[in-house]
């Protein structure tokens, strides 16, 4: 069962095309990476889905409902979830408290009802040491950690990754990905987008690559990284 549809979705600014009639599903319980060079309308087709973009042509589907003109926000509430590129936690407000906010909104709860919740998020994202430190002062890695948390804290459906592991050493993208691959096995939807291709491809099931705003290809990673137009495009080798 497909629980995002993307039907011929197209957006451009001007004369600038950046998102060509991407047609794609997700499937429930499923990992889908998305690979493409810098400018390939990676980052667009998320603000596209969430809705921080309008489309100007095409349909989106969430959950069988058609959400192509529906306020981001109802979309966050209807169980879409997505982390950013860069984190920016509320750098003042302690670990715990950051997944308070996110887990009230995101459930429409009192803070007192999703205590329990964020305090079993933190211990699943590896950040539990953490709770009461301040945000500010977590490592690039405890923040990409609290990205997660507070995405997951919203409880949803589908949970969009936007490079998560970007900027990360070896180790450290490693202890990313166990954490990724235990929240996926768990039943989550996941769209990660992500430069760091052995970490995408432990998790993801599928492929999709974009290149000047196009979808070029979409399949298992293997067959994917054979392909002699991937290679070429992706890759920038001549085959």
């Amino acid at each position: 069962m497909a629980v995002l549809a993307l039907d011929n979705v197209s957006k451009s600014f001007g004369a600038l095309k950046v998102s060509q009639h991407i047609t794609f599903e997700l499937f429930e319980g499923e990992a889908l990476g998305v690979i493409g060079p810098n400018g390939a309308g990676k980052s667009t087709l998320f603000n596209l889905i969430t809705g921080n973009i309008d489309v100007d042509d095409g349909q989106i589907e969430f959950l069988g409902r058609d959400v192509t003109r529906v306020p981001p926000m109802e979309r966050c509430l209807s169980g879409l979830g997505r982390t950013f590129q860069i984190p920016q936690p509320f750098e003042k407000l302690t670990v715990f408290e950051n997944l308070i906010v996110a887990g009230a909104f995101g459930n429409r709860l009192p803070e007192s009802e999703v205590a329990d919740q964020c305090a079993d998020i933190l211990v699943e994202t590896g950040l539990i040491g953490k709770a009461n430190e301040l945000a500010g002062r977590l490592s690039l890695l405890e923040r990409k950690r609290l990205e997660l948390a507070r995405a997951i804290a919203t409880q949803p459906k589908v949970l969009l990754l936007d490079e998560i592991a970007g900027g990360l050493t070896e180790g450290e993208c490693h202890a990313l990905v166990a954490t990724i691959q235990k929240i996926h096995t768990s039943g989550m939807s996941i769209i990660w987008i992500e430069h760091v291709l052995h970490a995408l491809t432990s998790v993801a099931e599928r492929l999709l690559v974009l290149d000047f705003g196009k979808v070029i290809g979409i399949g298992e990673p293997d067959a994917i990284m054979n392909s002699k137009e991937v290679r070429e495009i992706y890759l920038g080798l001549e085959v």
